[in-house]
């Protein structure tokens, strides 16, 4: 793996020196727009939506809209707004991983102690486990300041960027039931979800989609046709939720026993 950061985790007045690392890969497959005609690439130009003519990139600004009007930054602005770039990792205090909620989270990095920073890395892992907490903190990658949370994770320490409270949209524009809950159906969908409940194994799920399409390519690239699977839909001819409700629940202990 190739560090994407160097610098070093403040833990008071301890500085820990660290590499981060990338956690996550796209498993997606990385697809090529080609012309139908010919296969070469497409070339995607810079058009002037008025004139119909290509802008050189030296040309282009950027700009915010503002009430209608456009407000364009130029290169001193930016520069302005930036963070000042240390190659700190502050951690300002601590909390429990179970007061922030999992629509805050971004992408993981994994932290790799540097040379004379082994001891004190080794003991920051080891209080987080013990203690179960997570530093919150902040540093600056490559222009933008990113906010995450520090946390023990197989034997080392992982980074994970959380979202800014402004970044979450509010909810109040969308619709919420407004039927009343019946105590038996109530039971009855608790009942449900004790059948189905089991300990979480994300091994036990797969990207089918990606390898599925993988299989084509390698039959297509020999030269074999593909079926085209039939769409299997199945109707529920009840609209009594809790008729449904037992039928689930039939089903359920059903595949148990099988």
């Amino acid at each position: 793996m190739k560090a994407i950061w160097t610098g070093a985790i403040g833990f008071g007045l301890v500085n820990i020196p660290v590499k981060m690392y990338a956690a996550t890969e796209e498993s997606s497959l990385d697809l090529d727009m080609l012309d139908k005609k010919d296969l070469s690439n497409i070339r995607f130009k810079r058009i002037n939506e008025h004139t119909g003519k290509e802008v050189d990139w030296e040309n282009i600004v950027k700009a915010y809209d503002y009430e209608g009007k456009y407000v364009v930054l130029d290169k001193a602005d930016f520069e302005k707004a930036l963070p000042e770039k240390t190659k700190l990792l502050t951690i300002d205090h601590f909390v429990e991983m179970a007061e922030i909620d999992s629509i805050l989270f971004e992408a993981p990095y994994y932290l790799e102690p540097q040379k004379g920073g082994e001891a004190a890395y080794a003991l920051l892992t080891e209080a987080l486990k013990k203690t179960g907490m997570a530093g919150v903190g902040t540093f600056v990658l490559r222009t933008k300041e990113a906010l995450g949370v520090l946390r023990f994770y197989e034997d080392l320490l992982l980074f994970q960027r959380i979202r800014y409270a402004q970044e979450i949209r509010a909810t109040d524009e969308l619709k919420t039931p407004k039927r009343a809950i019946k105590p038996s159906e109530l039971k009855m969908a608790t009942t449900l979800i004790g059948q189905l409940s089991q300990p979480f194994n994300i091994n036990a799920y797969k990207d089918n989609y990606t390898a599925a399409l993988l299989k084509i390519i390698h039959s297509r690239a020999k030269g074999k046709k593909i079926s085209q699977p039939k769409m299997k839909v199945v109707y529920n001819k009840s609209k009594d939720l809790m008729e449904q409700l037992k039928a689930s629940l039939a089903a359920s202990k059903a595949k148990k026993i099988s």
